[in-house]
Order: structure tokens, then sequence, then C-alpha cells
């Protein structure tokens, strides 16, 4: 079986040629290495490998897991933050992918402001409009964009999405296009900078890096397939 390392090494090259084929460099994109389900002693082999970006989707498996790891390693929320979990969470992460609400923005921001912090977060955009997942739909972030901008507290950095599954990866480019148009449109409607888009996941990665993507989140292609997890 590959070692993480070598898993990691595979992963990295595939990012690199699929910004080439796009003209872009690879230090347009960061590996988020998610490693929800995953013990620490995984994760511990891809720091070794010299990988620090790690991604977690459960604010109770990231506590347990993150003091158990080396302090250099960064860490990103990539799943659905309940608003009960936003306290616990708000020292844990340095971006969260999946603020999926303008609710969920106001009580982050009302959080951050009695804990003097300032989260740095990315929307989460139900591109498909799939009734099934979380995010905003198009329609309703460009409605709801002026308010979230006057969250003080929040820096909104981007945009996410996950594309439905799909068989082929080449299912998922039309969302992606989707994203980045969508990131486009709101960079020119409310004058403002969103350089990050979180597209792309082990089965679609490089068709998400060929269409703009700047944070791939990879988990099965590093680590394996996912335990099953434990209820929050």
């Amino acid at each position: 079986m590959s070692s993480i390392a070598e898993n990691l090494e595979r992963v990295r090259k595939r990012i690199a040629h699929a910004a080439a084929k796009a003209g872009r460099t690879i230090d347009e994109i960061e590996l988020v290495a998610i490693t929800k389900t995953h013990p620490a002693e995984k994760v511990r082999e891809a720091i070794e490998a010299g990988q620090t970006l790690f991604g977690e989707s459960r604010v109770q498996e990231a506590r347990a897991k993150i003091p158990e790891l080396p302090s250099n390693a960064r860490w990103h929320f990539v799943g659905h933050l309940q608003k009960n979990k936003i306290r616990h969470a708000l020292p844990l992460f340095e971006l969260f992918h999946s603020i999926d609400s303008l609710a969920l923005a106001q009580e982050m921001n009302r959080i951050a402001a009695d804990e003097g912090m300032h989260p740095r977060v990315l929307l989460e955009v139900n591109v498909a409009g799939e009734g099934s997942k979380f995010g905003f739909s198009p329609d309703k972030l460009r409605k709801q964009m002026e308010e979230l901008l006057a969250l003080q507290r929040l820096s909104i950095l981007g945009l996410m999405t996950i594309p439905p599954l799909a068989d082929e990866a080449e299912a998922s480019r039309k969302y992606f296009v989707q994203l980045r148009e969508l990131r486009e449109r709101l960079q020119t409607e409310f004058h403002v900078d969103l350089p990050q888009l979180s597209m792309g996941m082990t089965q679609d990665f490089p068709i998400a890096v060929e269409e703009g993507a700047t944070l791939v989140r990879v988990g099965t292609a590093i680590f394996g397939e996912r335990t099953r997890p434990k209820r929050e």
C-alpha cells in the first residue's frame, strides 16, 4: 500500500500538472489535506512529509486531535458549522471554508466580538441548487452580500463550493466555472477582493485547479478511505 508521503507526492504532482495546463503557477494553489476520521498518527506522517495545512469538518474531533499534533500545523474548518460550536471552533482554525448562511455569519460575528477575534471566512455557495447541501444560492448571496460585508469582525476572503457527486470528474467543471464567474461578478458589483476559491476534492481537484481553485480539499487520495465517523 502506498505511504502517505507517496500519496502526497502524487497529489502534488497532479496539482502541478493541472496548474501548468491552465497557465498557472503551483504557488497559486494550496493543498488542504482533509483529516476527518483519520487519527493523529496519520496526520503526523503527513507533517513529516512536508504537509502543514490540514482540514477538519467536526469541531469535537478537531478539539481532540489538534492538541496532539505539532504546533506548526495549520488548520482550516471545512464542514457544516453548527452555531453552538462556534465558540469552541474559533481558536482552532485560521480559515472557515463553510459559512453557509447570513444567520451563521451574524452569530460568528457576535461571538468573535465577545472573544476579541477576527475570523477569516469563505462563503459556501450551493451552485447546483441541491436540496441536500448547505450553502447560499448564487441569487441569495448577491442579495445578502452587503449585509455580510457589513459584519466587521469577519474577513470574507472568497467562496467555496461542493459540486454534485458524479462518476466523471469532468462533470464538476461547469460548477467550478460558475463559482469563479460568481466571484468575478461579486468583486465587480461590491468592489471587494475575494482572492480565494475553495473547490475540488479527491475525485475532481485537477479540474478545479484548471478552473481557478486556490484551495483544494483532498482527503481520500492522501489518507485512504475514511473510517466511520463518531457521532458529535
